[in-house]
């Protein structure tokens, strides 16, 4: 995924640190990743999550708090409240570049900032929580036997995860004040717990009285045995795709208009990452897709292989046709699937000088019903005249063309 590297004003005015992950195909929606306390925009859950959401089309920026990561300013001198203050002014960041977000993602206190923070984003429809905690004061009691220093003497230096942060009682006070029930019971937006039942970090009681504040709708979705850092690649993978499919029911993640010269009947592939063959496909002003190559073959496999759409052209079409046939025909067929598969590899694809093959497509098609022998021997007669079968078996002339606008440009 292309990745650029930002910086925009937080909230007192010093420099944040981020990166905004972009999709290579259209931008269907943008979301804001806000990580957990006292980690940075870097760690991998952050990474892993939001570079599955941009292969999704969805764009991520996740940056590090104040005095954080590479960020400016002290962290000795942030509170909860200021970390909120830097989510609406990363939200403003991105609405001027045209691309608002519509999705708030937060994990840990990270999580507890999102649903405070919602309120200063009015553009945001969904809301996700990892791992976040009901109380955000949960967080002080990572401090131990610092408490009465940073009570006496406004500030103490405590170890968390095996490095040293000065917290400052302006946090701690913040912190213990905050309540986030008023603010999850008016949220406003669809909201999605996620949530390990084994995290030792942050209880899932924590889940559970979040998402019994809020309003529908609402979702919770258990990661398992994840932990609290959801450091295992496929924890953070599961959670990416949870959290992508739930998007789309209500951030409207709507693909853009066709690009110009893509009317209905045609379908344009354009090049979406010059250095793999990831491409992406518009059919139409109602359909897009991608088409891709395996790892083993080079590609990133973020879409069907070529040989892929032309298997499923096949399949498609046979079980339309069958469906066509028994419809027509009043017959008891309660259900159709074909497997399709294609012997050729595809690094012979590359070899043009090599022996001649010949391609075979294989169909294994199954029929569901109370169907008679006749009726089943009948239908797999049918499929052989399946149009897409036709036009395989008879073979077809491909026209070609320069584009006329810039042969001309060239001449």
């Amino acid at each position: 995924m292309p990745t650029e590297r930002i910086t925009f004003p937080g909230h007192a005015g010093t420099s944040l640190s981020a990166r905004l992950d972009l999709p290579q195909g259209p931008l269907l929606a943008t979301a804001l990743f806000a990580h957990c306390f006292t980690c940075s925009k870097d760690i991998p859950a952050a990474r892993r999550i939001a570079g599955r959401l941009a292969a999704m089309g969805i764009a991520v920026l996740r940056f590090d708090f104040t005095g954080l990561g590479h960020s400016e300013g002290e962290f000795a001198n942030t509170t909860f409240s200021s970390n909120v203050a830097d989510l609406i002014m990363a939200a403003q960041y991105l609405a001027s570049r045209n691309m608002p977000p519509s999705l708030l993602i937060g994990h840990s206190l990270g999580g507890a900032a999102v649903l405070r923070a919602r309120a200063g984003i009015p553009t945001v429809k969904g809301v996700v929580t990892l791992g976040a905690p009901f109380d955000p004061g949960h967080v002080s009691h990572h401090f131990g036997t610092a408490l009465p220093e940073i009570e006496a003497k406004g500030q103490a230096e405590v170890c968390l995860g095996g490095r040293p942060f000065v917290i400052g009682k302006e946090f701690v006070d913040d912190i213990t004040a905050e309540a986030l029930e008023p603010a999850i019971a008016d949220l406003k937006a669809a909201l999605l717990v996620l949530h390990a039942p084994r995290d030792e970090t942050v209880s899932i009681d924590n889940a559970a009285s979040i998402f019994t504040a809020a309003k529908h709708p609402k979702s919770f979705v258990t990661l398992d045995d994840a932990d609290h850092l959801v450091s295992r690649p496929a924890d953070a993978e599961y959670a990416a795709e949870v959290i992508a499919a739930w998007a789309g029911r209500y951030i409207g993640m709507s693909p853009p208009a066709p690009p110009p010269g893509a009317p209905e009947g045609i379908l344009r592939v354009t090049e979406a990452d010059p250095d793999g063959f990831l491409q992406d496909v518009q059919s139409g002003p109602g359909h897009h897709t991608f088409a891709d190559e395996p790892l083993a073959y080079g590609g990133t496999n973020r879409g069907m292989s070529p040989y892929g759409f032309v298997a499923a052209g096949l399949g498609a079409c046979t079980s339309m046709t069958l469906r066509m046939y028994a419809r027509r025909k009043g017959w008891p067929l309660e259900g159709i699937s074909v497997d399709v598969s294609h012997d050729k590899v595809h690094a012979q694809d590359a070899q043009p000088t090599g022996p001649a093959k010949i391609d075979q497509f294989t169909r294994v098609i199954h029929l569901c019903g109370p169907l008679s022998d006749e009726q089943r021997a009948k239908l797999m007669e049918i499929a052989d005249r399946c149009p897409v079968h036709r036009t395989l078996e008879s073979g077809a002339r491909v026209i070609t063309h320069l584009d006329a606008k810039q042969h001309k440009a060239a001449v």
